[in-house]
């Protein structure tokens, strides 16, 4: 079974990233609109960029121009202060993660937002980044539904074996976690631990909706499911 966590919201919380964003932000374009009232929830960064920077009124073509030199700066900002303001891991995670990471009917990545640079010092802050080998990531696209699919050939070149959908479980905390894992068929776990509700989640799709992952032994048992209803 190959299991795709989400990052923010789902495995952790806090850290300095949007201060990050707003300072990469003007240091490259002069603008960063209103990052701080902006919902990140779910959305890869090159869209959270793009959404900020057309509300600022910057043109297309000057947007684009730039997301190369800002994505460098994003990820050299965010490691700039994360030391002072770590990420922590939600209740639960670190352990769950870790008896996930020793069975061998498991295999686990990421589907996440984050640029990879930015998901890997995310991780690394809260102590989780060595338990996942592949990920699919913001840098790899945009839409957040085409991340699976990468995230299945990853995976297949990594452990030399091919990946199904229907063998992939997809876990995050946003209807756009869910959303992404019904695009290729994978089962959906939803993890009311960010701002959408267990309800919330479930009128989303998700199979099955965890409230969080303090008890992990009921974690371990739902994501486990040979296949979820």
């Amino acid at each position: 079974m190959l299991l795709l966590f989400d990052i923010d919201g789902t495995l952790t919380r806090g850290g300095p990233a949007r201060t990050a964003f707003a300072a990469a932000l003007e240091r490259t374009f002069g603008a960063a609109g209103p990052v701080f009232d902006h919902d990140f929830s779910g959305k890869t960064d090159p869209l959270i960029t793009r959404e900020l920077l057309t509300e600022a009124g910057l043109p297309p073509g000057d947007i684009e121009a730039g997301l190369p030199r800002f994505f460098r700066r994003y990820v050299a900002e965010l490691e700039a202060r994360i030391g002072a303001h770590p990420v922590t891991a939600l209740p639960g995670a670190r352990s769950l993660v870790g008896m996930l990471a020793g069975r061998g009917d498991v295999f686990l990545g990421l589907v996440t937002g984050n640029l990879e640079g930015g998901a890997r010092l995310k991780l690394r802050s809260a102590g989780l980044w060595d338990h996942f080998p592949i990920g699919a990531y913001g840098s790899d696209h945009q839409d957040r539904n085409e991340l699976p699919a990468i995230a299945l050939r990853r995976a297949a070149a990594h452990w030399g074996r091919p990946f199904r959908g229907g063998e992939t479980v997809v876990v995050g905390d946003t209807p756009l976690d869910v959303a992404c894992g019904r695009a290729v068929g994978a089962a959906t776990v939803g993890v009311a631990t960010g701002r959408y509700s267990f309800a919330e989640l479930k009128a989303a799709g998700a199979d099955h909706v965890l409230p969080d992952f303090a008890d992990v032994d009921a974690a371990l048992a739902t994501i486990l499911s040979p296949r979820l209803p």
